[in-house]
């Protein structure tokens, strides 16, 4: 393939950060293919036409489904709110579209097996399709993976995971679509605590087996929004207007959680956490060390060598902007900080460089379902006072 013309559905949030990764990862990185910005679709012909204009895209049009019917797009990428994924992914996929999505992959573990079978079978005929956990890309939080594997901290013993924001804690906040479950599915539990799962399985190379949680909705009702384009949703921000309606999700999820190999962690998911903006923290403790990371501080990775001499020990924090880091070497000289947006250029590399060598992205639609499951398992845990419940 020497071009990978994309067509991208929705254009919110996530649609500006992946806009910004298909146009710039081709710049700093050498792809076998050259993505190229073709089409972005949307509801609302004016505002995705605005989109449009202001990211790049060659064109815009309102019709997802005219997309997958034409022969010069080769990517469908969704940014859509969860309640689509599942039939704009299949559809895409039968169409013999490589698909990229947003996480958490669907609404309901029902939808996530459809996804994932119809990704397996796309596969087949060399067909590709990768769910978007982009912070796994982070080189900090991938440089963690890559000790952990090397057997750096020894044997895991226990795992510490959150990922706490505070947009919620004004109740003025309207009713974002975020809020609402036949939109999102969840609240926090899938929207942030899916990041949370997803990178602790990631960088400990285990996966939870069993789960015992709790959610709460701390404020009920919201101001419904004032400032929605006429058949959009609401999202991040905006204004009130008049009226109120019912949060339908969880504003805070924890959970404790025990992996296949017997290891226990604890996770949270919160939208209350005063102060806390972006705080996505993993920590892994084992025999010989321990690693952690925090969203806020991206382009740095907490190590600990209990190895070392009693008179040295303590926790190092390694600035990961070395050339030798993952996904380094493309970018500035070393000292110089990547930002939140980079991770997306990552998405873009690892995409792009699977499907032109016919090699399966990661993470796959069948990671999307495990992970998928997971949330599952914590809502029905919670449902029964909280108890011990199976993943899968």
């Amino acid at each position: 393939m020497s071009s990978m013309r994309v067509a991208m559905i929705g254009y919110g949030f996530m649609g500006a950060a992946h806009s910004q990764g298909w146009r710039v990862a081709p710049r700093f990185f050498d792809l076998p293919a050259d993505p190229e910005l073709a089409l972005v679709v949307g509801r609302h012909a004016e505002a995705v036409a605005a989109a449009a204009a202001k990211w790049g895209w060659a064109e815009s049009g309102t019709d997802w489904r005219a997309a997958l019917e034409r022969d010069d797009i080769d990517v469908i990428d969704i940014v859509t709110p969860g309640d689509s994924h599942a039939e704009i992914a299949i559809a895409a996929l039968e169409a013999g579209k490589h698909v990229l999505c947003e996480k958490p992959l669907a609404n309901t573990v029902a939808e996530a097996e459809a996804m994932a079978d119809a990704a397996a079978r796309a596969a087949q005929r060399g067909v590709y399709a990768m769910v978007g956990f982009t912070y796994r890309r982070v080189p900090a939080a991938t440089f963690a993976r890559d000790l952990v594997a090397a057997g750096r901290i020894g044997t895991v013993n226990q795992v510490r995971a959150s990922y706490r924001q505070d947009w919620l804690v004004d109740p003025g906040v309207p009713l974002a679509w975020r809020l609402r479950k036949e939109l999102a599915g969840s609240g926090a539990l899938g929207d942030i605590g899916a990041h949370a799962i997803d990178l602790a399985q990631f960088i400990t190379g285990q996966r939870l087996g069993s789960v015992s949680g709790t959610l709460e909705t701390v404020i009920a009702e919201r101001p419904l929004p004032a400032d929605t384009a006429p058949g959009e949703a609401a999202t991040l921000g905006g204004s009130a207007g008049s009226g109120t309606g019912r949060v339908t999700v969880d504003d805070v999820a924890i959970f404790a959680g025990r992996f296949e190999t017997g290891v226990l962690g604890s996770f949270e998911a919160t939208r209350f956490a005063t102060g806390r903006k972006n705080a996505l923290r993993v920590e892994v403790s084992g025999t010989e060390g321990a690693i952690a990371f925090d969203l806020e501080d991206l382009n740095a990775l907490e190590f600990y060598d209990r190895t070392a001499p009693a008179d040295r020990q303590g926790f190092t924090r390694i600035l990961v902007t070395e050339p030798q880091h993952p996904y380094i070497s493309a970018w500035w000289p070393a000292g110089h900080m990547l930002g939140y947006e980079h991770g997306f250029s990552h998405q873009v590399v690892d995409f792009v460089t699977g499907v032109a060598t016919g090699v399966q992205p990661t993470p796959s639609f069948a990671d999307g379902l495990q992970v998928q499951r997971v949330l599952d398992a914590v809502e029905r845990s919670a449902a029964h006072e909280s108890i011990w419940t199976p993943v899968g």
